[in-house]
Parts: structure tokens; C-alpha cells; sequence
């Protein structure tokens, strides 16, 4: 599972209790923090759990930085993680330190729930429908940031996205990883979810293969559509399968829950999401604040089977656009409206 669920000697409570760490991905060391914090509540909100008692963090310093670099970023990186949580309602009592090669970032989250606070992710059933609730391809956008300044890279993608628009899903991926799952999880209680996750390092095909195994019904998931950041799914193509984007392997990083969810609820779950006020406080705000919602796809559907995870041959690309960019609200919207209608391959 994504966290631990501890029963405790009292009172029928249990501690669920998640860590993870990982190497900075982006330039922003502040982002990086706000990333690296929402990460780790990620964990806790798959298993529906929307409030965290305490946080710790995970820090390491790298030996290569001198006394300068390390005063300017790591203080940014520290208070990135602190804002997300506190955003989280909940804060930073304490971590460790220690300096080695390599910047690491991460964190522990734990909390004591009561049964129904959280959802054991085991309980799909066939005609339930999966829901995604943040686009894919932020392991392509953050590359291409990257391949910015290495011409040989460059070249391979430059006939298919612009500078510009690299910047643009730079900046989206960014907003993306920063932003909590916190509203997915409290949904999922009130829309009865039967299971969840979160995408992370082992890309959507994945999490979501690990997911069917662990169900006591026989169950399979189908995906048939993938809604990734715009332009990411020309980037890889132009660069020959990139980092198997199209194929569900993609990592990502802070990615979205995929969650399972009554048919009968799915739509209204999407629209809820999309009309939530969510929002990085003081972050990034150009590109979005508080009331934008989050966007949320139904994805694929719950059928009977041996607990497998697939996607069709040719599953539909759901371009999603950058916030803030000239494309109309209305263009993306049909996307979440019902359960995909799509004949079995």
C-alpha cells in the first residue's frame, strides 16, 4: 500500500504513517521543497486520509555546494516544504540533516485515524470507472526544460514544440507537482471510492498494475485515455518512444490519484474537483491561485479479470492545455463529462 496502517493498543485507532525521498528535478529550490512536501502527503491522501498530525523532514546537503550556494537554496528548498505543509494543516516538528554527494529532499508523514478515516485501496469492483486527477508527462516536460541548453537534445524535439511552449510545461508540471491531493481525498469519501493510488515512479501502467493485484475482487483495469500536458505526447514521439510516455511507463513525480470509483459517481466527482478552490498560497500565482479547481479525467473502466492493468493499443490523447494559455476552457471540459464509451480491444 501506499502507507502503513498500524493498529494501535487504544481505542480501535491506528497510525498511518508514509516516507519518501527523492533528488531535486526542478531549478526552483522553494518549488522543490513545495514538491518534495506534497509528495510525501500523496501517500496518505490515496488511502483518503486528508489530515496529517505531524511531519518530519529529510534533508540532505550536498558536499559539492560551497557555504554561499548552500545559505540561498537549502533555506528555500527548507521553507518550500514548510509552506506545502502548512497548507496541509499540518507543519515541521522536526528531521534530519546530514551532508552528502547528492541533494536529497523528502519527508515523513504520519497520522492516527479512527476506521473510517481512511479507505483500504482493495475493494474495486467490475464496472466501477478510473479517474485521474492530474495529467501525466511531467518527466518529458522536465527533460525538455533541460534539453534547452544541450543542442544534440534540442534538435530532436525543436520541429514538433517551441521554446516558449517548453516553458510553458515547464512551468505547469511545476504547479502540477506543487499542488496537494488533498481535495481528491476528501471526494473520495464523499463519491464512495473503492480504491486509489497515486502515480508516481513507476508511471500509470505501473501503480495501476500494483493496484488491481492488490483487490480481493477479480478485477482488471482498461485505460483508454491519457491526459497529458500539452505538446508532451508530440515530445515523445519526436524523440523515439521518449521515456515511454504513450505506453503508461513515465515516471511521475507528486502525480495525481488514480482512483477507483462508482460509475454513477464518476462525472460528479470530476465536476466537484473542477470546482473546488485549490490553490498554491504565494506560489507560482501567475499561473494560477486559489479557485482554479483541479481538473480530474475518467480515464478507463473496472472489468472482470485475473487483477491485471492494461491500455488499449490506441488510446485516446487528451492534450490538456497550460493554464493561463489562450485555449478555451470549453475544449477540455467534454472530457470528464461521463465514462468512456469505447469498445474493448
Amino acid at each position: 500500500m501506499d502507507s502503513c496502517v498500524i493498529p494501535l493498543r487504544h481505542g480501535g485507532l491506528s497510525l498511518v504513517q508514509t516516507t519518501d525521498f527523492f533528488y531535486p528535478l526542478v531549478e526552483d529550490p522553494y518549488m522543490m521543497g513545495r514538491i518534495a512536501c506534497a509528495n510525501v502527503l500523496s501517500d496518505l491522501y490515496a488511502m483518503g486520509i486528508t489530515e496529517c498530525d505531524n511531519m518530519l523532514m529529510l534533508l540532505s546537503v550536498s558536499q559539492k555546494m560551497n557555504e554561499k550556494e548552500r545559505d540561498q537554496v537549502m533555506p528555500l528548498m527548507m521553507k518550500g516544504f514548510r509552506d506545502a505543509a502548512e497548507e496541509a494543516g499540518t507543519s515541521v516538528t522536526g528531521g534530519q540533516t546530514v551532508i552528502n554527494p547528492w541533494i536529497i529532499v523528502g519527508g515523513v508523514a504520519s497520522v492516527v485515524c479512527q476506521p473510517n478515516d481512511f479507505i483500504m485501496p482493495d475493494s474495486a469492483v467490475p464496472g466501477d470507472v478510473l479517474v485521474l486527477t492530474k495529467p501525466l508527462g511531467t518527466q518529458v516536460a522536465v527533460n525538455a526544460h533541460q534539453w534547452l541548453d544541450i543542442p544534440e537534445k534540442w534538435n530532436k524535439i525543436k520541429l514538433v514544440i517551441s521554446r516558449e511552449e517548453v516553458e510553458q510545461a515547464y512551468q505547469e508540471a511545476m504547479l502540477n507537482m506543487a499542488t496537494l491531493n488533498r481535495t481528491a481525498a476528501a471526494l473520495m469519501h464523499k463519491f464512495n471510492a473503492h480504491a486509489a493510488t497515486d502515480i508516481t515512479g513507476f508511471g500509470i501502467i505501473g501503480h495501476a498494475r500494483n493496484l488491481a493485484q492488490q483487490q480481493k475482487n477479480n478485477v482488471a483495469f482498461v485505460i483508454h485515455n491519457l491526459p497529458i500536458i500539452s505538446k508532451m505526447a508530440a515530445i515523445s514521439k519526436a524523440g523515439g518512444n521518449l521515456f515511454g510516455l504513450l505506453q503508461g511507463t513515465s515516471s511521475e513525480t507528486s502525480g495525481g490519484l488514480l482512483i477507483c470509483l462508482p460509475r454513477e459517481q464518476a462525472a460528479r466527482f470530476c465536476a466537484e474537483m473542477k470546482s473546488s478552490r485549490v490553490g498554491l498560497s504565494g506560489a507560482v500565482g501567475q499561473n494560477g491561485g486559489a479557485g482554479d479547481g483541479q481538473q480530474a479525467w475518467i480515464i478507463g473502466i473496472v472489468e472482470k479479470g485475473n487483477r491485471c492493468a492494461r491500455i488499449i493499443d490506441k488510446p485516446r490523447i487528451i492534450e490538456v492545455p497550460y493554464r493561463g494559455s489562450v485555449v478555451s476552457a470549453q475544449e477540455g471540459s467534454h472530457n470528464n463529462a461521463s465514462p468512456p464509451e469505447v469498445q474493448l480491444t
